[in-house]
């Protein structure tokens, strides 16, 4: 993990281009590898997703594990005079530990259709807590599952009445329990119990009965799965994206996007329909959907021809029309045959206010303000250096490849993935200016690369 420490700016959108920029600093890394040690492929990170206060962390692999990490850097043992000696708490770089890890989809097979159906996580998604509970949304390529975290207190029965080591055989009683080896119940000697018992009485007879007692000192985290969402999706999933009401959520594969309640796992309501009758007639997919951050009848999802829809589940149960399209058309003049492939956008991003969309194509990231139609209020060139070599990249499919992008929780940067373990960052009020390239590695200074980054999430928190 690579942290950076934005100053306090207003939270919802873009901000005011006098803030200072950011100071990068290596902080953490999960699942460190020895030297030599190989890396398995069901251990490598497929989804990685912070919830809304940036105090939890949730990644999924290929294993389809999915891991909780807890922030544990929020209180500082200091003293009061040293509080009050400070105008301002030192900015700290984020530290997350372990917390628990959830077994949340295993491979399946596919019977009807004969292919198997791995379970690499695709997506993770928080939802909203309740009751000191964390809830989450998981989803591999057909299935949904929702899990609910909550600390379990262990109970410790204690003041028992039976002694450690008075069993007949010798055994021992469980060290989890807390016995009172004194207080017996009174029996005359002639008690009688069989020859085989388990336990003997002691000469004298029982003097006195002692009720045992229940006490909860110590607490574990227990996950459970709560509602399977399966059977919905004829194509791989892509995207989940929980709504503002706190009641629904939505899930898109490449031609249909599904409305569901979380508490109803065998019914969902097809909003999006972009099969045609004749797939031959197929000209466009669905990449990437996401709920508005605070409408919850507002909805956007992109496509494969570069195109973001905004649709408001209020005008019809079926949402074939658009409220509002954005699209950003190049000239003719410029067109080329790679200009279709890598206008393909493959994530979409709200800012926290809901007032701009971030979208990630091969070659750009491109600012969208929901307010205008015409075109995006910036373009950030990732990938123009590869330009000259979009022929190479097109014979070896690398010019397919996905990347991500999200904001930063002042809505003041945007971050997206890159090659050679790179990902960028850049100020979103300067439209243009790179503000940093940073290696996604704990040798960042290192000079040979290797791989891409895919995954990039940005902590919600923001710290002074």
């Amino acid at each position: 993990m690579i942290s950076g420490l934005p100053s306090g700016a207003a939270e919802g959108g873009p901000v005011s281009s006098s803030q200072p920029s950011l100071e990068w600093k290596f902080s953490q890394v999960f699942g460190e590898r020895g030297i030599g040690e190989e890396v398995q492929e069901v251990d490598i990170i497929s989804a990685i997703e912070f919830d809304k206060s940036g105090e939890h962390l949730a990644t999924g692999d290929r294993g389809g594990r999915v891991v909780l990490f807890d922030r544990t850097d929020g209180v500082e043992q200091r003293t009061r005079k040293e509080l009050e000696n400070t105008d301002c708490s030192p900015s700290r770089h984020p530290d997350y530990r372990y917390s628990t890890e959830i077994q949340s989809h295993e491979p399946e097979f596919d019977y009807l259709k004969s292919h198997e159906i791995e379970e690499k996580i695709n997506k993770i998604k928080w939802c909203h807590t309740a009751n000191g509970a964390k809830f989450l949304l998981s989803t591999n390529d057909k299935t949904i599952k929702s899990w609910k975290v909550s600390e379990k207190k262990l109970k410790q029965v204690s003041n028992l009445n039976i002694a450690p080591g008075v069993y007949g055989n010798g055994s021992a009683i469980s060290s989890s329990l807390s016995l009172n080896p004194t207080g017996f119940c009174p029996r005359s000697r002639s008690f009688p119990f069989s020859s085989d018992s388990d336990f003997m009485f002691p000469l004298g007879g029982i003097p006195a009965l002692h009720l045992p007692s229940v006490s909860s000192n110590e607490s574990t985290l227990v996950a459970r799965c709560r509602k399977v969402y399966a059977n919905a999706h004829a194509y791989h999933i892509n995207s989940i994206s929980t709504n503002s009401d706190c009641e629904t959520y939505i899930s898109a594969d490449d031609l249909r996007i599904n409305l569901w309640n979380l508490e109803v796992n065998d019914q969902s309501y097809n909003i999006v329909d972009l099969k045609p009758v004749n797939m031959e007639d197929l000209t466009e997919v669905i990449t990437s959907a996401e709920f508005h951050p605070t409408h919850c009848n507002v909805l956007a999802y992109s496509s494969s021809k570069g195109s973001i829809r905004l649709i408001d589940m209020r005008q019809s149960a079926l949402c074939d029309t658009h409220a509002k399209l954005f699209q950003d058309i190049e000239p003719a003049a410029t067109r080329s045959f790679f200009t279709e492939i890598i206008s393909s956008i493959s994530d979409i991003k709200f800012v926290r206010s809901g007032r701009y969309i971030l979208s990630r194509d091969y070659m750009t990231l491109k600012l969208w303000d929901v307010n205008m139609e015409a075109g995006p209020v910036a373009t950030l060139k990732v990938h123009e250096h590869l330009r000259p070599k979009l022929c190479d990249l097109y014979e070896n499919d690398s010019i397919l490849d996905k990347f991500q992008c999200c904001w930063s929780g002042d809505g003041a940067h945007v971050a997206t993935g890159s090659y050679s373990n790179l990902f960028r960052v850049f100020e979103a009020v300067t439209g243009g200016e790179v503000s940093s390239i940073l290696e996604a590695s704990k040798s960042p200074n290192r000079c040979e690369y290797s791989g891409q980054t895919l995954q990039r999430q940005w902590t919600f928190r923001d710290t002074c």
